[in-house]
């Protein structure tokens, strides 16, 4: 057995590792500016890691299970860290390609086993406050950004680009190795007070047969659409839009880190008294109004205050995932179930930033995308409210069949 909440350190370990991608846009103009791609081309490099985070999350979730935590956190710690030293290669020779195996595929197959490894261990250790411990676990990838985001604005302006990878992927192979040492999933016991590990539950292929698997998915996609595209743009269309300077515009992006991390905590400690399927609709509800009004605003304090709303919620869409599927699903195969959900996330890492990027230079602005996005949630919404008055009753009793 493990101290749950050094348990919990250690989750937040990996997750602050990696989640160091959500810093992407604070190096966009610098690598546009010293090699010459457009910012589309730059913003693919993004976008490919995500979509590896999630396809690698979806087909490798069942061996997650099958080898443990440890050996999974170590195999993240590999990608991740060659992912990182080759971009440096990369950027280096000042090629595109190489970017993009480097960052998008290497990188972004050590994201998505990373990303999963640490959450459903952690849940076992939490049955009681399933939000809260999924939280604690996702808290890190969104707080990772209040960190790398100025330290990677600092480290390049002080040793440049190159050197900026090189450094960041030694720390950071650093501590997810640590991390993941310490990862051991919760033995069943039968003492007073132990930790049992919970093997209910429907596998990934008979969760993946409802209705209820298709309409998170579908939440799930358009939720990071919006908020991915928005935080792959987010420091280029504050100094746009706004009129912010790059040092302004990286704070912010350290701002949107707190919020994100804050947003996943607090989100999903609050499921477990509201309710994971009326705290969706609230997500949904509140992202309608703010893209809507972040079309037109040119304040800098509204503008800020707009996209810190949008990313609390967009954290608290994934911390809140995890035990959404737990409670409809059981913890059986909750690494797998979630791994398949996860690759929404792959295609919205691909769908989001690319919209933006092409939206932008074909209309010179951003008030078109931010207003579809407002649309989408509108739909959102409406699912949403399905799967809060129907969706759990059903599955449960979908459930109990499949334990029989």
């Amino acid at each position: 057995m493990r101290n749950r909440w050094c348990i919990a350190l250690a989750a937040v370990g990996i997750h602050i590792s990696i989640g160091s991608v959500y810093a992407w846009s604070v190096l966009t103009r610098p690598i546009m500016a010293q090699l010459g791609f457009s910012l589309a081309e730059t913003t693919w490099a993004f976008s490919l890691a995500i979509l590896f985070l999630g396809f690698s999350a979806g087909f490798l979730g069942k061996y997650v299970e099958k080898y443990g935590p440890r050996r999974s956190g170590l195999v993240s710690m590999c990608f991740f860290g060659a992912g990182m030293l080759g971009t440096a290669l990369a950027l280096s020779l000042g090629s595109l390609p190489l970017l993009y195996l480097f960052y998008g595929v290497i990188g972004g197959i050590g994201l998505g086993i990373g990303y999963i490894t640490p959450v459903s261990t952690l849940v076992k250790y939490f049955p009681n406050h399933r939000g809260f411990a999924t939280g604690l676990a996702i808290m890190g990838f969104g707080f990772a950004a209040l960190i790398a985001g100025p330290l990677m604005q600092y480290l390049t302006a002080r040793f440049g680009l190159v050197e900026n990878f090189l450094i960041l992927g030694v720390c950071y192979m650093v501590l997810i190795g640590a991390s993941a040492l310490y990862l051991k999933a919760p033995v069943q016991s039968a003492g007073k007070g132990a930790v049992t590990k919970r093997l209910r539950g429907a596998t990934a292929a008979e969760a993946m047969r409802t209705w209820q698997f298709g309409a998170l998915w579908w939440v799930f996609f358009v939720n990071i659409t919006c908020g991915i595209g928005l935080l792959a743009v987010a420091s280029p269309m504050a100094q746009e839009v706004v009129g912010m300077d790059a040092a302004q515009a990286a704070s912010m992006v350290g701002i949107i880190g707190l919020l994100n991390g804050g947003g996943r905590i607090l989100w999903s400690t609050l499921s477990d008294y509201l309710g994971r399927g009326f705290t969706y609709m609230l997500f949904f509800a509140l992202e309608i109004g703010a893209f809507a009004l972040l079309s037109g605003t040119h304040d800098a304090l509204v503008f800020q205050l707009l996209v810190l709303l949008i990313i609390s919620c967009y954290g608290g869409g994934f911390s809140c995932m995890p035990a959404y599927l737990s409670d409809l699903f059981g913890t059986r195969e909750l690494s797998a179930i979630h791994g398949r959900v996860l690759t929404a996330w792959g295609v919205a890492g691909v769908v989001g930033p690319t919209l933006v990027s092409l939206l932008r230079e074909r209309t010179q602005g951003y008030t078109t995308i931010l207003l579809f996005f407002a649309g989408l949630f509108v739909l959102n919404f409406a699912v949403a409210t399905v799967l809060k008055l129907y969706g759990k009753r059903q599955a449960a009793a979908a459930l109990r069949q499949a334990c029989v």
